[in-house]
């Protein structure tokens, strides 16, 4: 099965630029207005939509993403919803759309069953930020079945071991983490993602994508002269927060015109 992420990277190179993912929680500031967010996200450039169910526990996020899903949750958004979201988003735009979830609520809702109702909604797979490959066997068994992308995470500190796993066992892309910590703007990008990155192509990566700490076009041109795509998140979440959706696509309008500067 083609990979639809892959290939919508693959469309962005041949049109001269790098890919632009874009991340926002679902049920922020409510359910509706979220949707509404992403298909303007996808409408302002966004080549690859990621969407984060909130969750009551995620160690990866930064205050502002942090804050988000808590109103989410305080919303009262169940894990249904994400396919409800997911299917009216995709209904609207022609663009993929990745579930960056943490492990637990798909055990919790069934593995195979989550693969199902998530293929059936037009999703294109899961980002699993919390798992690693060789802990995943039924998640690989479920995408394998249904052609949905595993993204896996690799960070500056995997060994080549790791990276070799990551490598042998994701679709779609590798969500190269540009430096340890949490999500959030930061005025300079960790150089480790350029050395990162080079080590992924090692192992036979063709589609790396760069996330944590990037908030502007001139650093998303910047990741974007060695990776393939650049994923920005709380930075859209602070633009729909404080402008709403007029806000939101001034600032995705403005992070995708800085993909063309690091075209590969």
């Amino acid at each position: 099965m083609t990979s639809r992420v892959a290939a919508a990277i693959d469309a962005a190179r041949a049109a001269g630029r790098g890919a632009f993912v874009g991340y926002l929680p679902l049920g922020f500031p409510d359910l509706q207005t979220s949707i509404d967010a992403a298909v303007a996200l996808a409408e302002s450039g966004a080549d690859i939509l990621e969407l984060g169910p909130p969750y009551s526990d995620p160690v990866m996020d930064g205050t502002v993403i942090q804050e988000a899903t808590q109103a989410a949750l305080a919303g009262g958004f169940r894990l249904r919803d994400t396919f409800t979201a997911v299917r009216e988003i995709t209904r609207r735009v022609d663009v993929p759309v990745l579930v960056m979830t943490y492990w637990n609520p798909v055990l919790q809702y069934g593995v195979d069953r989550y693969a199902d109702d998530l293929l059936a909604a037009g999703g294109a797979g899961l980002i699993t930020p919390d798992i690693t490959p060789e802990a995943a066997p039924e998640w690989i068994a479920a995408s394998e079945r249904t052609g949905l992308d595993r993204v896996f995470l690799a960070a500056p500190t995997s060994t080549d071991e790791r990276l070799e796993l990551i490598a042998q066992n994701s679709t779609g892309f590798v969500y190269t983490v540009s430096t340890m910590g949490i999500t959030g703007e930061r005025a300079q990008l960790d150089a480790a993602a350029r050395t990162l990155v080079a080590r992924l192509r090692e192992h036979g990566v063709e589609h790396a994508c760069v996330g944590i700490g990037i908030s502007n076009a001139e650093q998303v041109g910047g990741v974007l002269e060695y990776a393939d795509g650049a994923i920005v998140g709380t930075a859209l979440v602070r633009a729909l927060r404080d402008g709403g959706l007029e806000g939101l696509a001034e600032t995705a309008q403005s992070l995708a015109a800085g993909t063309a500067r690091g075209a590969n």
